[in-house]
């Protein structure tokens, strides 16, 4: 059976499917679609949706609601992103899993509400104090819009971190028709409450991850934005800074390899390595169709986890290759990270901000 559906939709099914029971949100184009969908379907199933007063009040109701026990869900677009700043990083040092929608159009400032861009991915990585790590993934189809919102609740769980899920203008509110039994459902791991007399954060091993304490388990729950112990308690002990620091980073960058997702379609003599991701990641597709049944070989390679960083899987797929070339609809931000890695190789970057998309043609051309 087949359907026709955007990428709006396939975001809100996953997040139901994933378990979500809360949302919050303010309008912006192009996100209010999740929105106006997630309050018609949060009732349905016993969760609670929230249209609140601005971007401020929408994250710090979902972190309130995670840590009363809701899979907590929000949606907004670049500008919204900015407001969100400060309780994303609240989330980040009280290890808060979250997921976040960033559907991203045109900037900066308000920019253009409904042209496409690809314009936040350094903005998700970088847009909160302190530099720590968090999660982004990517879709660049329909289907993935579903699978990667059910990810990004699992790796919020196994991770205790905000995830984001970068989309844009034009997966999200462009209808398509898929096969509605190839939609795949990743499994989406079962919270684990923290026990009562158990200290609500642990760094022993830096590395892992401690069970969430929350609000109304019958026991006294604390929870700090500030520097803190493992029992939650404020505190500017070198030590404990240096170990509480050192576990935000670690939990996330010593398990890449349990993130990292790409797309690898890798061709044997290839001198022309295809990156990309989103939206843009589509016509790159559609480019590899034609150059190889015009007899040129060449690789490809989709991004669906921007942070951190797939290295390993890019390390792969340079294998062999004398050229790279980077598409993304904002000034360059992924030509960057692959810079950093590809040394040796020459490293081209294909970019649009001038409101339209990457074309098949536009890879073709640069890859010859």
């Amino acid at each position: 059976m087949r359907e026709l559906t955007d990428g709006a939709t396939a975001i809100v099914r996953g997040a139901v499917d994933a378990g979500c029971t809360f949302f919050a949100g303010y309008p912006i184009t192009p996100a209010s679609q999740i929105l106006m969908a997630m309050m018609r379907e949060m009732p349905k199933v016993g969760g609670v949706a929230i249209q609140a007063e601005d971007e401020i009040a929408s994250i710090g109701m979902c972190i309130g609601a995670t840590m009363s026990g809701a899979r907590a869900l929000t949606a907004t677009s670049g500008p919204g992103v900015s407001l969100y700043s400060e309780n994303i990083g609240m989330a980040i040092m009280g290890e808060v899993p979250l997921v976040i929608v960033d559907v991203q159009r045109m900037g900066p400032g308000t920019g253009a509400a409904t042209t496409v861009a690809q314009g936040d991915v350094q903005f998700v990585r970088w847009g909160s104090g302190g530099g720590y790590p968090i999660i982004a993934l990517c879709p660049s189809s329909v289907l993935e819009c579903y699978s990667l919102t059910r990810r990004a609740f699992d790796l919020a769980e196994r991770f205790r971190c905000p995830v984001f899920l970068l989309t844009d203008k034009e997966l999200s509110q462009t209808a398509c028709t898929v096969d509605v039994s190839a939609y795949a459902a990743p499994p989406v791991r079962a919270r684990t409450p923290a026990p009562a007399g158990l200290d609500p954060y642990s760094y022993d091993p830096l590395d892992g991850v401690s069970p969430l304490a929350q609000y109304g388990a019958g026991h006294v729950v604390r929870f700090t934005g500030s520097t803190h112990d493992e029992r939650a308690f404020i505190t500017k002990d070198p030590a404990t800074v240096e170990r509480l620091n050192q576990h935000l980073v670690a939990k996330i960058e010593n398990h890449s390899s349990e993130i990292q997702l790409v797309t690898a379609d890798l061709q044997e003599g290839a001198q022309t390595l295809l990156i990309s991701y989103g939206v843009t990641a589509g016509a790159m597709r559609e480019a590899v169709t034609r150059m190889r049944g015009a007899e040129s070989k060449v690789s490809a390679l989709t991004l669906q986890s921007l942070w951190p960083v797939p290295e390993q899987a890019i390390l792969t797929a340079l294998e062999g290759v004398t050229r790279v070339v980077v598409a993304e609809l904002n000034p360059g931000q992924v030509v960057r990270e692959v810079e950093r890695i590809a040394r040796g190789v020459d490293v081209i970057g294909l970019q649009r901000i001038d409101g339209e998309m990457i074309s098949p043609t536009d890879f073709e051309e640069v890859a010859r």
